[in-house]
């Protein structure tokens, strides 16, 4: 497998689930996806966080909900990379961001902060210290894509491309309307944006949806709903690209499965 060990700066580089139920989502991910759990402690031998590892790589990340948000579903945040996070969160908020929380030092690992972009969809950035991001993507059973679902496209463009320099490349995907691709990366783009779909439900609020590689959709599908699952969407062939599905964990947490086209 490909290792990964640096992201340049306005690359998603990592993700992680907040969820409620930090034992149901580990059982729950480590068999869909052959993950191991590895907990990560304090110097008090407190538990802080959960490892995702497939292999010997970091692929994402588990912790706890806060009080804050008791009652929500699990939720999986993207991270993007920044050379330097306090700047980078004065940069969001002059083009129009709410910033969620200052940045902060994660121990030795790096420093990140979490913001609300201009159209309320919440996203995380990451200045790495000893740990980069995901140590192994792009391949089955690895974060591969992310994906802004927008109430406001143009608005939610030009404030990524202003933070982070994104530069965009349109695909015409027909009833589905205009997908723009975050250009950049070695697989065929960092990240996409589009109009969120009107079956979503109003009261959901404009986020990023994180997108997992399988090499058997079908059998990801089945096995999610025999785990406790169910099926949002798909799975369905997207034109040139392959097959994708929209799936909840038991939990109500939402993720979407991509089978490329020739895989």
């Amino acid at each position: 497998m490909p290792i990964r060990t640096a992201y340049e700066p306005g690359t998603p580089c990592w993700i992680d689930l907040v969820s409620p139920d930090v034992d149901a989502s580990g059982a729950f991910y480590t068999k869909l996806f052959g993950w191991k759990a590895e907990a990560q402690s304090d110097s008090s031998g407190r538990w802080i966080y959960t490892m995702f590892r497939k292999g010997k790589q970091d692929a994402a990340g588990l912790s706890a909900q806060p009080p804050a948000m008791a009652g929500a579903p699990p939720v999986w945040n993207s991270y993007i990379s920044v050379a330097d996070a306090d700047k980078t969160v004065i940069a969001a908020e002059e083009a129009g961001a709410k910033i969620l929380m200052p940045a902060m030092d994660v121990m030795d690992a790096g420093r990140m902060a979490v913001i609300a972009d201009p159209t309320g969809a919440v996203f995380s950035i990451w200045q790495a210290g000893k740990h980069a991001g995901a140590g192994v993507i792009n391949e089955p059973n690895a974060y591969a894509w992310n994906e802004l679902l927008s109430s406001d496209v143009e608005t939610a463009k030009s404030f990524y491309a202003e933070v982070f320099g994104w530069t965009y490349t349109s695909m015409d995907l027909g009833p589905a309307g205009i997908y723009w691709v975050i250009e950049g990366g070695d697989s065929g783009g960092l990240g996409g944006l589009m109009t969120r779909p009107k079956a979503l439900p109003a009261q959901a609020p404009d986020g990023w949806l994180v997108y997992f590689l399988a090499d058997d959709i079908t059998a990801k599908v089945t096995a999610t709903t025999k785990g406790g699952g169910s099926v949002i969407y798909g799975p369905a062939e997207i034109p040139g690209v392959g097959t994708i599905a929209t799936l909840a964990d038991p939990q109500g947490g939402v993720f979407s499965l991509m089978q490329p086209k020739n895989a």
